[in-house]
């Protein structure tokens, strides 16, 4: 490997790394900071394709349940799309009293301008600003001496304090970005000046937000920057000082944590981690490690499937198996010593609980291999222990891949166990991968309901544009509806719709059984109906034919409730 074209960052002319006595390994996270989700902003700046408003409002809605007060909601002068949310937050009545939304903006006159024009009416808004500080942007991209880019900060940041006039909802934030590169003493100064621009008071503080970003060091490393600024800032009692940290090391979720150690009072970030190149940092990583130790996150994380549901539907990307504590296999043990000693620490917590006399979710938790009670974010037992024993003695997943050639998504498989054991709980016996094709194909495959489709079509109409036409019987009464949708799902679930039945695909996926062109093709479908997630699958030649079905299944399995 090249190694030599790199330099640590402690030989860096200038280096970044300040002279600091440290005092911040020493100390103990007693409190959560305020955490500020940038995923509507700088999360879907980084998405191959951006939300569209519907996604948006979804996601800016999940905060607000969630109980973010601070929610980073776009960048106005990037976009229309960007400007027209801000706008419908401004004039619909969706943010609470007690939130408010950040808005995004280089130091640019007519940008500011535009920037300001978007939050018009908000009774509360933060006002973003920033420029990169780092000697290689100075040099590169803006192509300006230290004082050059000084004068064009303070130019910025005098453009918002004139159009924020005297409007007391009307807060300011500054990020000097690429904080982790800049020469500590260059930073401060720059800070300095416009805390003083802005008259940062108590009753009105400013937001210095200093970002890691792009992480060149050692968590170690940005949390002496943070100290260093911590202590030497100037109106420290007037400054929120707060960090956004990258993780293109890997080490995003430290560099929060030690920054929380060193100072910082508000951390701003993406759930489950989304961002440009590695991401932001994870805020549900972080929130729910404070919720390990002891430490009241102020989030509320009790429903983790439906928050990654939502995130994965909003950014359209999947959040891994292994994600610390939202992931489909992070409170799965395969392993049979794991297992054994899993089983052991329930019955042990129990058993405890009794003792005490309280409740088994409001007892202290000591159960080996689980930092955390999967209750506590709204997961059952079954993933932890139930399945996996299902797997030991065969294994589900294993008999249907093998004997009928399904893969059954992970979260399918932890649903369709539940059925396997109410069939079988009762003789106990051992079940085939014959009885067991059965059972999953009277559950899923050949599930009949209320809702029945026969003698529909779709047809590709345009560019992202699909039409479904078919005939729907929905409790008794049958007539014809058409949708359409950017592809034949969408189409479908439109023309549901107009039957009275919503239905959102959360998850698709399908494949074939067999090689062979003539093979036949399994689709499965995770859809909320009506409000109720449910599962359903389908089985044909034609994919398309099998797509449908599996929707089908979904909605007269939620249906029947």
């Amino acid at each position: 490997m090249p190694s030599h074209r790199y330099r640590s960052v402690h030989d860096r002319v200038p280096s970044p790394v300040p002279e600091i006595e440290r005092t911040w390994p020493s100390r103990r996270i007693e409190q959560a900071p305020l955490w500020v989700p940038v995923d509507l902003r700088d999360g879907n700046q980084a998405l191959a394709e951006p939300m569209d408003p519907a996604r948006k409002r979804r996601m800016f809605d999940l905060f607000v349940t969630m109980g973010f007060k601070e929610i980073e909601v776009g960048y106005p002068s990037a976009s229309r799309t960007d400007f027209d949310f801000v706008r419908h937050l401004a004039t619909s009545g969706a943010v609470p009293d007690d939130v408010t939304p950040v808005v995004f903006t280089p130091a640019r006159r007519d940008l500011i301008e535009r920037t300001f024009a978007s939050i018009e009416g908000m009774p509360r808004a933060v006002v973003h600003l920033y420029t990169a500080t780092g000697p290689a942007w100075r040099d590169v991209v803006l192509r300006q001496d230290r004082d050059g880019v000084r004068g064009l900060i303070l130019d910025g940041a005098a453009d918002v304090a004139r159009l924020a006039g005297d409007r007391p909802g009307v807060r300011f934030e500054f990020s000097p970005e690429t904080f982790n590169f800049t020469e500590p003493e260059y930073a401060l100064e720059v800070c300095d000046a416009v805390t003083e621009l802005w008259d940062a008071s108590p009753d009105r503080p400013v937001v210095l937000n200093l970002p890691a970003t792009v992480e060149i060091a050692t968590p170690n490393v940005y949390a002496d920057q943070i100290e260093f600024m911590h202590r030497n800032v100037a109106r420290r009692d007037a400054v929120i000082l707060s960090v956004h940290p990258h993780n293109d090391r890997g080490t995003g979720v430290a560099c929060a944590e030690l920054a929380v150690l060193a100072g910082a009072q508000r951390v701003e970030g993406c759930l489950f981690g989304n961002g440009e190149r590695t991401g932001n940092v994870d805020l549900v990583t972080l929130a729910l490690n404070l919720h390990a130790q002891g430490v009241d996150p102020r989030v509320d994380f009790a429903d983790i499937d439906e928050i990654r549901r939502t995130v994965e539907h909003c950014n359209r990307l999947p959040v891994h198996e292994r994600h610390p504590y939202g992931g489909d296999l992070v409170y799965t043990a395969f392993s049979g010593t794991h297992q054994d000693a899993i089983s052991k620490g329930m019955a042990h917590h129990a058993a405890r609980a009794a003792e005490l006399g309280v409740p088994a979710e409001q007892a202290p938790w000591e159960v080996p291999y689980l930092p955390i009670d999967p209750a506590d974010v709204g997961r059952g037992y079954e993933a932890v222990i139930r399945v996996n024993s299902q797997s030991g003695k065969g294994g589900i997943a294993y008999l249907l891949r093998t004997g009928y050639g399904l893969e059954l998504p992970r979260r399918l498989q932890i649903e369709f166990s539940r059925v396997v054991q109410q069939a079988t709980d009762g003789s106990g016996e051992e079940i085939t991968a014959a009885e067991l094709w059965e059972l999953f194909r009277a559950e899923y495959v050949d599930r009949a309901g209320p809702v029945a489709l026969t003698g529909w079509r779709t047809s590709h109409t345009g560019p992202g544009r699909h039409d479904f036409t078919g005939v729907l019987r929905v409790d008794g009464r049958e007539e014809e509806y058409t949708g359409s949708g950017n592809g034949p799902l969408a189409a479908l679930a439109d023309a549901l719709a107009a039957a009275g039945v919503k239905v959102d695909v959360l998850q698709y996926t399908e494949h074939a059984t067999e090689s062979g062109h003539d093979s036949p093709a399994v689709a499965y479908a995770e859809c909320r109906v009506d409000g109720v997630a449910s599962w359903g699958a389908g089985r044909d030649t034609s994919v398309l034919t099998a797509s449908v079905q599996a929707v089908l299944s979904a909605v007269n399995r939620a249906k029947a409730g």
